[in-house]
């Protein structure tokens, strides 16, 4: 969602704005609370910082982008520095502990960085939709070609093209995704 698309339903209906927003993003806010706050808040902690998160973005987005803006930046930066002020208060008002908790709480830690693996597959989820949207037999090349990594001849024995065709259409296909994609603020 775009701030273009979400000023144009908030002047519709506050309320179904909201709703959209929240049903966009919840997700993604969610991980990136996640990620900051676990082993130092409960879930109902959690749940509360994503509720300020998104209080904080309804009520001031306005002031916060233009409606020509990248929302899901600016919805970012918000539930990261809410969620590190979260971890501030909660870590504050925790009992220091030992070091041998510290210790077991160490091996409990996870290595996955739940915000990047959630920008990660929103950025797949839409590069495969554009793929998808060059139509055939574009889509099936460059699939072919960038994903299972076959050659032009052998893609085009797969569609009974010519493998100079195959080129060709890779080539302009390639170029037509890079501008739709650039149009989305992706870049390859």
């Amino acid at each position: 969602m775009t701030g273009k698309e979400y000023f144009t339903l908030y002047e519709r209906s506050r309320d179904k704005a909201y709703d959209a927003l929240f049903e966009e993003y919840c997700n993604y806010v969610y991980a990136i609370v996640y990620n900051r706050l676990r082993g130092t808040a409960s879930r109902e902690d959690m749940e509360e910082c994503v509720s300020d998160i998104f209080a904080d973005v309804f009520f001031g987005f306005a002031e916060g982008i233009s409606a020509d803006g990248d929302m899901k930046g600016y919805i970012g930066t918000v539930a990261k520095r809410r969620s590190i002020n979260a971890y501030h208060r909660l870590a504050a008002q925790q009992r220091h502990l030992s070091d041998s908790d510290e210790e077991k709480l160490g091996i409990l830690k996870s290595d996955k960085d739940i915000e990047a693996d959630s920008e990660v597959k929103d950025t797949t989820s839409i590069l495969l939709s554009r793929i998808n949207e060059l139509g055939e037999p574009d889509s099936t090349i460059i699939l072919q070609k960038y994903y299972y990594e076959r050659s032009s001849s052998e893609i085009a024995e797969m569609l009974s093209m010519k493998a100079s065709a195959v080129r060709m259409r890779a080539s302009r296909a390639l170029e037509k995704l890079r501008k739709t994609l650039a149009n989305d603020g992706i870049t390859l």
